[in-house]
């Protein structure tokens, strides 16, 4: 399934970068009729089957995000009114006084943007009155219609009026694990003060929006954004933590693997399956399953089949989602680039422990500064030291944080003294988080970085590995 993925996602990248506007659906059907042909005619010849299978994957892709380009040129309702009842879909987002309430009526699905109260919620019905219109891009760096159309949000709703009809009853799955969310964080918030609730909150359920902005910024400037970011660093340690629950509570080995399988799906559930959270839920239970049946899952296939599983089911996310770059190219970082730097530094020199941690964040980091500089202009130099000096005590925080909050529901006072312990780590993490953002060197701005910068960095990468790779297998072959 290697190369079939491969093919799917190179399909889909051409149809994203390449051929911005709807295709001439003919020729992609001529080229699927002559690979059909082929196929039936060259049936026994494996490479030729295997070649075939690979452009009809190439082909279903393009058709894939075509599909959804055509769906943004039949839009029809810009600039008509709206009036009618509207549900909620997902838990809306506030930050800086404002929540974006995402909503679908029986025909469009739209974007509310409403002050922080009254707050709205998963599933409540609501009576609408607004003014549908279609994005507008008011930066030349950022596509803000895309990043919607992306989750086939193709309308604001302008000036819009709202009554409340019915409160959500959250009788559903999904509802019940909100509400648990919900009242999680309602603990965190009573046991811990801000900036340390906000953080805790980010590190057990992701993002940043619970932190104040002046926090939220530097973290932004020294790089630590993905501790709260619902990484494949967070499901990993959720992972490793549930496997160890479970043998503890007498499961075997293998129902360990099915109650950690299982945690993973409820906590992406929990955050609300952000791309970051999705891909390394996807991949972790890949990499479970190959560990369950007694060989360790390749990481590389992972990363692929975690991506290919992710554009077959929203194609748009590869060119528009910043959040799915940055977390597969992160993970890329670290399965291609940090084995160089364990060769021929880590296991040379003996480095370890700190070391390899501060080499693990520059493996990934490597892989995302020409897509933070494109977007956001800013590159942080203080990442290594801040990674080296908060990544080692994360595990124990988010671990102590959990007991917290969850000892609130039924032996409070036992939960106070895991807060505090918890205080106590994490005003450690926000002081030095704090203090190394107000170094002036800590960030410096990148201006006008191009695409050619973008693509002359990655091959320069794809040319190291592809060399030290080359002199492994030489080597290799000597010794044998």
């Amino acid at each position: 399934f290697l190369f079939f993925s491969l093919s799917l996602i190179s399909g889909i990248f051409v149809s994203s970068f390449f051929y911005p506007k709807t295709l001439d659906f003919f020729y992609l059907f001529v080229v699927l009729v002559f690979v059909l042909i082929c196929l039936f005619v060259f049936y026994k010849n494996k490479p030729v089957m295997l070649a075939g299978f690979c452009v009809l994957f190439f082909l279903f892709g393009i058709w894939l995000t075509e599909s959804r380009f055509e769906r943004m040129t039949n839009l029809d309702q810009n600039g008509k009114n709206f009036s009618g009842l509207v549900v909620v879909l997902r838990e809306p987002q506030i930050k800086d006084r404002l929540q974006n309430v995402i909503v679908k009526s029986q025909s469009e699905k739209f974007m509310l943007t409403v002050p922080a109260f009254p707050e709205y919620a998963y599933q409540d019905k609501l009576k609408v009155d607004c003014t549908l219109e279609i994005p507008e891009n008011k930066e030349s760096t950022f596509d803000y219609r895309m990043y919607l159309a992306k989750d086939n949000i193709f309308y604001l709703c302008k000036s819009p009026k709202i009554e409340i009809v019915e409160k959500a009853q959250n009788n559903n799955f999904f509802g019940w694990v909100l509400n648990i969310k919900n009242k999680f964080k309602q603990n965190i918030n009573e046991l811990l003060p801000s900036p340390q609730s906000g953080l805790l909150t980010g590190l057990l359920l992701g993002g940043t929006g619970d932190l104040p902005q002046s926090v939220s910024d530097n973290f932004s400037r020294t790089g630590m954004t993905h501790i709260v970011a619902v990484s494949g660093y967070n499901v990993t340690i959720i992972a490793e933590y549930l496997i160890l629950l479970g043998i503890f509570l007498g499961l075997w080995r293998n129902q360990a693997f099915w109650f950690a399988i299982f945690g993973i799906i409820l906590f992406v559930f929990m955050v609300g399956f952000p791309s970051s959270a999705v891909r390394a839920g996807v991949m972790g239970t890949v990499l479970l399953w190959g560990m369950k049946n007694g060989r360790l899952g390749n990481s590389q296939n992972a990363i692929v089949f975690a991506a290919a599983v992710m554009l077959l089911i929203n194609p748009l996310l590869l060119r528009w989602d910043i959040g799915f770059q940055l977390s597969f190219l992160a993970t890329l970082g670290i399965v291609y680039f940090y084995p160089i730097i364990e060769n021929h530094l880590i296991k040379e020199h003996k480095v370890g422990g700190l070391g390899e941690i501060i080499f693990l964040s520059i493996s990934a980091q490597v892989f995302v500064i020409p897509i933070i500089m494109f977007n956001f202009e800013k590159l942080s130099l203080i990442s290594p030291l801040a990674n080296l000096l908060v990544l080692p005590i994360i595990p124990i925080t988010m671990l102590i944080g959990f007991l917290a909050p969850l000892f609130q529901f039924f032996l409070p006072i036992l939960a106070k003294v895991f807060a505090w312990i918890a205080y106590l780590l994490l005003k450690y993490e926000v002081e030095v988080i704090n203090f190394l953002a107000s170094l002036k060197f800590s960030s410096i701005e990148i201006k006008n970085f191009s695409w050619i910068g973008m693509i002359i960095w990655y091959a320069l990468l794809i040319f190291i590995i592809y060399r030290t790779k080359a002199k492994k297998q030489k080597i290799t072959k000597k010794t044998v």
